[in-house]
């Protein structure tokens, strides 16, 4: 695998292996590649895990317990493309498992990270080309909390969602 140049960075308070550790049993596609620990330049932190560099399904990202100064906001979220509905209900159960369900496909995690569970064929829906089918799969995505992608694909055809 190239390396992908840009890395986000999740800030944990102390609790950095523990969130790695949850989301490698979410995502089977997952692993660990390096790990780091504080040094003597961290002296109330010696020994204790600094970063975490992991992939989730080809994506890397870096965690990092770094303290109590910053916390995560809906700000910035991690988007899960999910290839069927079968993936997104898994999905946002286990990832809101502690946390948060909101609206739109949106949760919050146990350790306060943002993700969307989107259906893969969202830019399609959204770039079209057409504007009032747009409108209508947006009016759908509002009134959800979970995606329901047969009911999001009804609603830009027909515009109609079944209850």
């Amino acid at each position: 695998m190239t390396e992908q140049k840009i890395t986000p960075c999740l800030w944990f308070d102390s609790n950095a292996e523990e969130a790695v550790a949850h989301y490698l049993a979410i995502f089977p596609k997952s692993r660990i590649i390096s790990t780091t620990r504080y040094g003597e330049f961290a002296p109330n932190r010696k020994g204790t895990v600094m970063t975490i560099f992991f992939e989730i399904d080809g994506q890397r990202l870096l965690a990092l317990n770094g303290g109590p100064q910053f916390k995560f906001t809906p700000a910035i979220s991690l988007v899960v493309n999910c290839d069927n509905q079968a993936e997104i209900d898994a999905l946002w159960d286990k990832l809101a498992e502690g946390g948060e369900h909101q609206q739109c496909g949106w949760l919050t995690d146990k350790f306060g990270v943002s993700w969307q569970i989107v259906p893969r064929e969202l830019p399609e829906f959204l770039n079209g080309g057409d504007a009032e089918r747009t409108e209508r799969f947006m009016r759908a995505v509002m009134s959800m909390r979970k995606l329901d992608i047969a009911q999001l694909r009804q609603a830009a055809s027909h515009g109609e969602l079944q209850t």
